[in-house]
């Protein structure tokens, strides 16, 4: 069996298309400038590149994007400080602090400093109380990417039984309540989980989130299933380089696999759309206008 392979990155473009003509709309229609503040410490490559990716896809669909770039010795005073004043700032519809922050910042206080309603990470603990309670609310980006890839297999979840190894508050949880809420059933597997293999082969839908490099095998896979790979994960390769790959092995799990996302190319594109659709949707609710359904 040759798997069917998830293009994350068309899937997402056809997202971004959608809330570019939406932005375009309601700009003209109703005056309203979605606009995305990205707040960067310190210099961590990685960081700088999601950055760019975030604030360059910004521009793209119309939004207007500010970056906030602070140096590794910033304090917690002053970052919390900044958070305060983008929060205060009306033509903020949307507030992101890169991950991870530097040693001298907890960084469930900024968390819980963005303002809920701004909260387009979608991290704060009163937007994972209305997840879980199912009452409307921004969502995880990468979670809601996530389903969003596995209904572009299957356009109804209901009944289908889905796996989840990882437990993070960033992927495995958020996701946990989204799946639910589409009628799987739903388990959460992790480092603790008995017998890993056999359960994930229990999986119709087998979403990884471990953050090890090709930890999922061939034996993780249900012949047929639908493998959503959310790992990244940098390794080293040839001539001293490095290539990026995710948490599946995914040449052995494509050859059992129904679908799979690649790495790079899967999940990853998905979360900047799901982003830009989250500032939208924050843009809307505090112009007290109806939530795009897109």
């Amino acid at each position: 069996m040759s798997a069917r392979r998830i293009d994350g990155t068309a899937i997402a473009a056809e997202l971004t298309t959608k809330i570019s003509a939406e932005v375009a709309r309601l700009r003209k229609e109703h005056g309203l400038d979605p606009g995305l503040a990205v707040v960067l410490v310190g210099s961590n490559p990685a960081s700088e590149v999601y950055v760019r990716n975030k604030t360059a896809k910004t521009a793209a669909v119309g939004m207007r994007s500010s970056l906030h770039t602070l140096p590794a010795t910033v304090s917690e005073s002053d970052l919390l400080a900044l958070v305060a004043q983008l929060n205060a700032d009306p033509m903020v519809h949307g507030i992101l602090v890169q991950l991870p922050l530097p040693p001298q910042i907890e960084p469930q206080k900024v968390i819980e400093a963005v303002a809920p309603a701004k909260d387009v990470d979608g991290f704060h603990p009163l937007t994972a109380g209305l997840l879980a309670t199912g009452l409307p609310g921004l969502r995880p980006c990468t979670p809601s990417g996530c389903v969003r890839l596995a209904k572009s297999v299957h356009p109804s979840l209901a009944g289908m039984e889905a796996v989840i190894i990882g437990r993070s508050n960033i992927v495995g949880k958020p996701l946990f309540h989204l799946l639910l809420a589409e009628n799987a059933t739903v388990t959460v597997a992790h480092s603790r989980t008995r017998d890993l293999p056999a359960v994930a082969r229990r999986a119709d839908l087998l979403f990884v989130a471990i953050g090890r490099p090709e930890f999922g095998k061939r034996d993780f896979i249900k012949p047929g299933a639908t493998v959503i790979d959310v790992g990244i994960n940098r390794v080293p390769a040839d001539g001293g380089k490095s290539r990026l790959v995710g948490d599946v092995a995914f040449a052995e799990a494509a050859e059992v696999a129904g679908a799979i996302t690649p790495v790079p190319g899967g999940v990853g594109p998905m979360t900047i759309a799901c982003l830009m659709l989250n500032t939208l949707s924050a843009a809307c609710t505090a112009a007290g206008l109806p939530d795009p359904a897109l």
